[in-house]
């Protein structure tokens, strides 16, 4: 029978722990997350996604799934701050977005003083390249894709040359980004970007897998669990650099 407030003719809420609660709980988790039990525990990496289309000044269609650079940021500050987390696991599977955003979440990342991995699944596409490249060292599926090409524009665009100087400066800040965080040389991300006949009707190429570490671009190819244990030793590693700078 279910509680009954005295003061109203209404049910009343359910108390903690109770059956109905248990029940919304597991029905939570069937709805958000496709499975009746959660793994919990506590752990010293922090985990961060970003799936679908980076979304930066522009507002994307509510159909498109999307990553909010506004909402990553935040995250990130979190994790440098919080000194219980020891390292960061970004899992990319984006096919891009905005160029500027694109470029503010890979500067956070590379800029982040504990060790940092990335994990490249199904692809690293256009502005995922900066990103996946970001971290201290970098992953990617043997399957998983990264399409490497010139930045365009959408919308209107006033046809002048500073227009054009603005695209290849902003081109340029990519390409140094990613020459200066790989291994990679610019004038191998200019052909690959570059290069015509490959992509469809387009200027650019799609690098699979072991084809993005032999380029530099990837450091090596595995899953998740070579991505783990390739954080916890930078972890251990970071953990020893720094007792060694106490002791001195």
């Amino acid at each position: 029978m279910e509680p009954f407030d005295q003061y109203s003719n209404q049910e009343a809420a359910p108390m903690p722990g109770t059956e109905e609660q248990k029940n919304n709980a597991v029905l939570d988790n069937i709805q958000q997350l496709g499975q009746t039990t959660t793994p919990a525990m506590e752990s010293n990496i922090y985990c961060l996604t970003i799936i679908g289309q980076v979304e930066g000044h522009m507002i994307l269609p509510p159909q498109n799934k999307t990553t909010k650079y506004e909402h990553l940021i935040p995250q990130l500050v979190a994790a440098e701050q919080n000194s219980r987390i020891e390292g960061i696991l970004v899992i990319l599977n984006t096919v891009g977005g905005d160029v500027e955003a694109g470029l503010a979440i890979a500067e956070m990342i590379a800029t982040i003083s504990k060790p940092t991995v990335t994990l490249v699944l199904g692809g690293g596409h256009s502005i995922g390249v900066p990103i996946a490249v970001s971290s201290d060292y970098s992953v990617i599926a043997e399957t998983a894709t990264m399409t490497i090409h010139p930045i365009r524009l959408n919308g209107m665009v006033i046809g002048v040359p500073q227009t054009f100087e603005y695209l290849e400066k902003m081109q340029e800040r990519i390409i140094q980004f990613i020459k200066r965080h790989s291994r990679i040389s610019d004038e191998k991300v200019k052909e690959l970007m570059f290069k015509t006949g490959e992509l469809t009707r387009d200027i650019g190429t799609t690098v699979i897998g072991q084809d993005a570490v032999r380029y530099g671009l990837i450091d090596s190819v595995g899953g998740i669990g070579e991505a783990l244990q390739r954080l916890n030793e930078l972890i251990k590693e970071y953990k020893q650099r720094k007792s060694e700078v106490t002791i001195q």
